[in-house]
């Protein structure tokens, strides 16, 4: 029952937040609910954890410190051989002891120079870090979360200040050289506000388009420059103006015929997405290569409750309220317990 109360309640302050949003059917979508944005997330806000036994993740994490301009003291050490995909929640309890160690009460954000480890048993490891390993989902996974994100479409603009919550993201590196790529895709997005698309499919798959309920109407947003598209199809193809992406298929077919803007979030709705270096489904990283600067996906089977994945209205608010990519992305998952966060965290092409 209490399951229960908890999703209704979501239900309806989604409900409230896209009431307020006004029309955003029609010719042009205003924004003045979007005015008065207080998203000002600094340099010396975020903690940069590398791993010592990878040289790319050091090599990318000094170098992310340069291109943002974080200071030094910023930089966290841990050490994890082998790179598991996976850790046990004993193993990640010492590593999180040994990263909070090393932070200061300014550190909002924390992101994670790595591909693996993605996971902490069945939760992910960027909730784990940020919401702290919670053995109950594991349980069942198909089962709401027991333990709901506070920050979940919040007016917070400090998370760790207001709520204890440091955010966190995984900039994946596979090597150096996609690293750099993704990171100065981050920085490029930086006040942009190009005229751009956000793309809403409502696929032929009807269990994994749960959160259609939620795509904005096609229409203008004529303040940022953005055009909405909503549209019934599996897919899109050789279009060159992308800047959110948002599906539900096991695997979304031709992402190499898309441009995406410096800034671009993309995302789909499917069991294994944050599987990021498995083979059952299409990985999330498949966005960073096409071309996209964050993205999202769950770790383990969490069938499709729409609170597991980010709500599209919810992302779309913040993200052009001036939110950073890390921002938008956790105040848009309800339950993110089982969902993992990738990508440039402070990319901001709305930024005020």
């Amino acid at each position: 029952m209490d399951e229960v109360k908890t999703g209704v309640r979501y239900l309806l302050m989604i409900c409230l937040m896209l009431q307020g949003m006004g029309a955003l059917a029609g010719e042009a979508i205003s924004l003045r609910t979007f005015s008065g944005s207080g998203y000002n997330l600094q340099p010396e806000n975020v903690a940069v954890v590398v791993n010592t036994d990878q040289p790319e993740s050091v090599q990318a994490g000094e170098y992310y410190l340069n291109v943002r301009q974080i200071p030094d003291g910023n930089l966290v050490k841990v050490s994890i051989p082998g790179s598991p995909k996976k850790l046990s929640a004993q193993y990640f309890a010492q590593l999180k002891q040994e990263i909070d160690a090393q932070l200061q009460p300014r550190h909002q954000v924390i992101v994670m120079m790595w591909t693996a480890p993605y996971a902490v048993e069945c939760n992910s490891i960027t909730s784990a870090i940020t919401m702290g390993f919670d053995p109950e989902q594991c349980a069942n996974t198909c089962a709401p979360a027991k333990h709901p994100n506070r920050y979940f479409n919040s007016r917070s603009f400090q998370p760790f200040t207001d709520m204890g919550y440091r955010l966190s993201m995984l900039l994946p590196v596979q090597s150096f050289e996609e690293a750099k790529a993704l990171i100065d895709r981050g920085f490029a997005s930086d006040y942009s506000a190009p005229a751009a698309t956000a793309y809403y499919l409502t696929t032929s798959d009807k269990n994994r388009s749960s959160r259609a309920q939620f795509f904005p109407p096609s229409g203008r947003v004529a303040q940022r420059y953005l055009e909405i598209k909503n549209l019934k199809a599996d897919s899109i193809r050789d279009v060159q103006d992308v800047m959110i992406y948002q599906t539900g298929l096991v695997s979304v077919p031709y992402l190499e015929t898309l441009q995406f803007f410096p800034g671009a979030l993309a995302d789909h709705l499917t069991s294994a997405g944050g599987d990021l270096l498995g083979t059952s489904q299409m990985s999330s990283l498949r966005w960073l290569e096409a071309g996209a600067t964050a993205s999202y996906g769950t770790v383990s089977e969490p069938c499709n409750y729409w609170q597991k994945f980010p709500n599209p209205a919810v992302l779309l608010k913040h993200y052009l309220m001036g939110a950073s990519a890390i921002e938008a992305y956790w105040k848009s998952v309800a339950w993110p317990v089982q969902g993992v966060f990738i990508g440039e965290p402070l990319a901001s092409p709305y930024k005020r």
